[in-house]
């Protein structure tokens, strides 16, 4: 588990970690970057009450970085990534190995579901969970078991791990797609069973959900300069929104202006369409059933939506043109998170 300014979360994290049935001995490794909101504390208050937890620094704070760190530190074949802004459900792992072991599989991941403590959280839940949120991936509400592209966290198999290699440290963001193209590169499997459920809490503020999904737009935008026709169509979808946006703006302003006139201006106005289109859309699931119950969280998941696509499809389309270099998701960074009503 890597762990980084989650002091409100990692308590219950690792409570449903060490509360799984797994017929064996187990660990869990925190790898601790240099957190400011007391994280590390309650991370030591922990490891002092309960042996089966094992502390190591990650000084780089990368996440990457401490999955290898941990993975390194670890004593056991299989390797189960955990997350300190999640919840594992009863039985989420030793259901997750005896699937491994059926589906002969070298990693398997089951259902992200996002769940949200104020109105603005719950929006971003339900983003997480539509199909128009986050492209319809199989572990963002998928219900049919199989092979998949990628796994969410992930129960892997650690000699396929010493095989292939361990998390690609160069990547900040998306390693674990990379990792899991290495491994069906292969010839392993990668698996999907919708009956594993991860309960996630998305971010908490608007500013910190931008920085989360342009840094992880940049990233993918680098994966697809690193990996090209590996990527899924489906990313490309907010990249295209957001080009769609810039030259709307700019069909209208020499519309404006009259360079644009007569039979070309008409012409030029079907730029228009795609955009009245996607706002149909979001107006739709934001007023629908997935918008949520009382009106601020019908609001919010309409503004929140938006605001992912947009934010990750500027973040693609600069990673595509400039590469993510040194780019990380600042949105763990600083003090503790300070909700939205």
């Amino acid at each position: 588990m890597p762990v980084l300014n989650e002091h409100d979360y990692l308590r219950r994290a690792v409570e449903t970690v060490l509360a799984q049935d797994v017929a064996g001995p187990v660990e869990l490794i925190l790898a601790l970057a240099p957190s400011t909101d007391g994280t590390t504390e309650l991370a030591r208050e922990l490891a002092a009450a309960d042996d089966r937890i094992v502390l190591i620094d990650n000084p780089a704070a990368d996440i990457p970085v401490g999955l290898n760190l941990a993975i390194t530190a670890g004593r056991y074949p299989t390797i189960v990534r955990v997350d300190a802004h999640s919840e594992l459900e009863p039985g989420y792992t030793r259901l997750a190995l005896a699937t491994l072991e059926r589906a002969r599989a070298a990693n398997v991941g089951g259902v992200m579901r996002a769940d949200g403590r104020t109105p603005f959280q719950r929006a971003v839940a339900r983003a997480y969970n539509s199909p128009i949120g986050l492209g319809g991936g199989a572990y963002h509400g998928g219900t049919q078991e199989g092979e998949a592209e990628s796994a969410y966290l992930g129960v892997m198999r650690r000699a396929v791990l010493d095989e292939v290699g361990l998390f690609d440290e160069s990547i900040r963001r998306g390693e674990d797609w990379e990792l899991n193209l290495r491994i069906r590169r292969a010839g392993y499997r990668v698996w999907f069973d919708p009956t594993l459920s991860v309960t996630y809490w998305p971010r908490e503020s608007w500013s910190r959900l931008v920085r989360q999904f342009s840094a992880t737009g940049r990233w993918r935008g680098e994966l697809v300069r690193r990996f090209g026709r590996g990527n899924s169509l489906r990313f490309f979808a907010p990249p295209l929104l957001v080009a769609n946006i810039f030259v709307a703006l700019v069909v209208g302003v020499l519309q404006a202006t009259g360079v644009l006139d007569g039979g070309w201006a008409v012409a030029a106005s079907v730029v228009y369409l795609p955009i009245a289109a996607y706002a149909l859309v979001i107006i739709g699931v934001g007023l629908g059933r997935g918008g949520g119950r009382g009106w601020r969280d019908k609001v919010w998941t309409m503004a929140v939506l938006p605001t992912m696509h947009l934010s990750w499809g500027y973040g693609f389309l600069i990673g595509v043109l400039r590469g993510a270099h040194d780019t990380v998701d600042t949105s763990r960074l600083g003090s503790r998170n300070t909700p939205l009503p």
